[in-house]
Formats: structure tokens, sequence, C-alpha cells
């Protein structure tokens, strides 16, 4: 059975629609019907019915559907994995990380870690930190890496470090010395606040701020690293966890006024493991020898 029969199939049962079909999978229209019928003659059964211009699944059709599918995932990861062990790859593994922490304690070791590794084939998937421990769990992803606490009893949580939580804003055109006073409550007062780029603690801190600043306006922004880039454009201010923010404040991108209002939250990291192999202690201990020597 022709592999691009079933992919023409597949594609042509999502789209209930041949021409939508041809332009998917780039190939003609009259293609993608030769295609069908070629893979109908095969079966011995018609996959769709045509009537009216209109192009649905007969009941076969519908049965056999999920079987394309599963046959042509299978022999594109078999495609795939041929393609890896061609370019020297004996085995895959694969870290979810949330976006959060992606582009400050992950690039820092990672070079080192795969100039050690380099017959396996590391992926990195970028999710959220709701969803990571449920990865964890199906065996999606060997090792996460996560704002949140497992919830699971099969899953291991390895508390990693704590982060500070900062206030910050834009720079202006005073240097230390020189320049005025910031008053904090004005600030808040005069720019959008962007709020809940991280998954703990944004509804406790935006309930004390309101109890000692009236007339906060805010404006969700998800993304940390959004978030980061609307401050240094002036949209507005927020609070972002140290790690986020340190290379900007060391090159003066963004600033970091004096906060006393309250103390301000401290954030986690966490590695959630179900295995816990060679791979996954030498990982930690890359990450905990970058933190703490």
């Amino acid at each position: 059975m022709d592999y691009q029969w079933l992919k023409t199939f597949a594609i042509a049962a999502e789209t209930l629609n041949f021409r939508k079909a041809s332009e998917k999978l780039m190939l003609s229209q009259p293609s993608v019907t030769v295609h069908i019928r070629l893979l109908e003659e095969q079966l011995g059964t018609k996959l769709f019915d045509r009537m009216n211009n209109r192009v649905t699944l007969t009941d076969a059709g519908k049965v056999f559907y999920p079987e394309a599918v599963r046959l042509t995932n299978d022999i594109e990861s078999s495609v795939n994995r041929m393609h890896a062990f061609s370019q020297g790859y004996r085995r895959n593994w694969t870290i979810a990380i949330s976006p959060l922490m992606a582009e400050t304690i992950l690039p820092y070791f990672l070079r080192t870690f795969i100039d050690r590794h380099k017959d396996i084939e590391i992926s990195i998937r970028i999710e959220e930190s709701e969803a990571i421990e449920q990865l964890v769990d199906n065996g999606d992803v060997h090792l996460g890496i996560s704002a949140l606490d497992s919830k699971y009893k099969n899953i291991e949580s390895i508390h990693m470090y704590e982060d500070p939580t900062l206030f910050i804003m834009p720079t202006d055109k005073y240097d230390e010395e020189s320049g005025p006073p910031i008053d904090v409550p004005d600030v808040l007062r005069m720019n959008y606040l962007l709020t809940h780029h991280h998954p703990v603690f944004w509804d406790d801190l935006l309930f004390t701020l309101n109890k000692h600043i009236s007339g906060i306006r805010t404006m969700k922004v998800t993304q940390a690293h959004i978030a980061k880039r609307f401050i240094q454009e002036g949209l507005g201010v927020s609070f972002l966890p140290h790690s986020i923010v340190r290379r900007e404040l060391i090159e003066g991108r963004l600033m970091q006024p004096y906060f006393d209002l309250f103390e301000l939250p401290t954030v986690s990291t966490y590695i959630l493991v179900k295995k816990k192999g060679e791979l996954e202690v030498e990982f930690m201990n890359d990450i905990a020898n970058y933190y703490f020597g």
C-alpha cells in the first residue's frame, strides 16, 4: 500500500475537500483524485461519496481513517528514526520546560550537556507549567522543568532553587546617582501593570497591591519574554523573577526601583521525573552546579 495514497486519503478525510487537500499536499487536484481511486481499488471499497460537489466519508472511509493516520504516523516515525540514526544518534531524550525558564536557565548549560552526549538526540518541548507534570506521567518526556510542584504521588519533584520577584520598569534618562527618587506607587498608577506571566503568585500579589495602591490598570501578558519586551518598549511595568531579567538589568535595558511597600514573593523551580536514570541525574547536577557552584 503506497504511503502517498494513505497520506492523500488522510488529508482529504480531514478537509473533505479535494482542492484544499491538494493545496496542503502540494499536489495537483487530479493527482489527489487518482491517489484516492487507486487506494479504493486496493481496499475494494469506496472511501468517499461525491454528491452535488460535496465530498463525505462513507462508512468504510470512517473506519479506515484512523488506520490511515496510524499507518502514516508509523511510517513517518520510522523515517525520522532512520534519519536520526544516520546522523549518529542512537537514542532520544526529551525535556519539557516552561517558556518562563526556557530562555534563562536552559541555554547556559545545555550546550555542555549536548557536547557530552553526541549520540543522543535531545528534544526540547516548550510547554506551560500546568501541562508538564502530565507529560512526565504519560512518558511523553523524560524530565520536566516547571514552576509548579508535583501533585502526583508517582512523580518525584526536586526543588532546585528559589528566585526572588522584582519590580521592573523601563529605564529612564538618569543614572543612579543623579536621578530623582522613584515613587513606586506613582509608577504603578501611571503605567499598565503586565500580569499573569507566572502560574503561581499573581492572584495574591494583585490582592495585596490593591490594598496598598488604588487605581492600578492591568494588562494580561501571559508570556514572560513578551512582558520583558513590552517593558523595554515603555508599554508597562511588572513583577518578574530575578533570573528572567538578570541579563537585562546588568546591561541596563531594564530598571529595578527600590520596592518597600511589602515583601514580594519568591518563586520556585522544580525538576519533575518519573524514572530517575543516569541522564536525569546528570542533568539535575548540571543545573545545581550552575546555580550553587
